[in-house]
């Protein structure tokens, strides 16, 4: 089965993909992992690269149909990404799609103790890559990160373990068959 999980940074998408990805024996694919590799192949910070993407839509392009080309050619993987679920329903590739969300402080919260840095300084960043995805997904794709209506699942992670936010999702997919 393919699965896509999204959401925004700092609300578990990396942790619950490799979480899920182990308890179903299934492979997980990260697209900020590439993402972070396309910038460091350029030699730019992820701020920096995402500035650059705003202008020159082919990373953000390149990135996308790597991980198309990857769920056409897989029946079983879990494909985390900002824009995983958008794409796979724009190109009709069945998938199960989950959005998971948090608040931006508990999203901060999260980063910061992950990173080691300021808890404010998270926020800042946090709230300037959305702004800056935002504008790029809408003048690239014309796809609204705020439109929920491709998912399957949606579940706000504020307050959960990743365990229960696995737990949930397995509920939820053993459901729908």
């Amino acid at each position: 089965m393919r699965i896509t999980i999204s959401g925004p940074p700092g609300s578990g998408k990396t942790t619950v993909c490799t979480m899920l990805s182990d308890r179903l024996g299934i492979e997980c694919v990260i697209s900020g992992s590439i993402f972070r590799e396309m910038a460091k192949e350029q030699g730019l910070s992820l701020s920096e690269f995402g500035s650059l993407c705003e202008v020159d839509f082919r990373y953000d392009r390149l990135l996308d149909e790597r991980m198309l080309d990857i769920a056409r050619g897989k029946q079983d993987v879990i494909l985390e990404g900002r824009l995983t679920a958008h794409m796979l329903h724009r190109s009709g590739i069945p998938a199960f799609k989950i959005f998971l969300g948090a608040s931006v402080d508990v999203r901060a919260r999260r980063i910061a103790g992950r990173e080691g840095i300021d808890e404010q300084d998270a926020k800042r960043s946090i709230i300037e890559r959305e702004a800056c995805e935002a504008r790029r997904y809408e003048a690239c794709y014309g796809i609204d990160l705020a439109d929920k209506s491709v998912y399957d699942l949606v579940i706000d992670t504020s307050h959960l373990t990743a365990e229960q936010v696995c737990d949930i999702i397995v509920s939820n997919l053993e459901a729908n068959g």
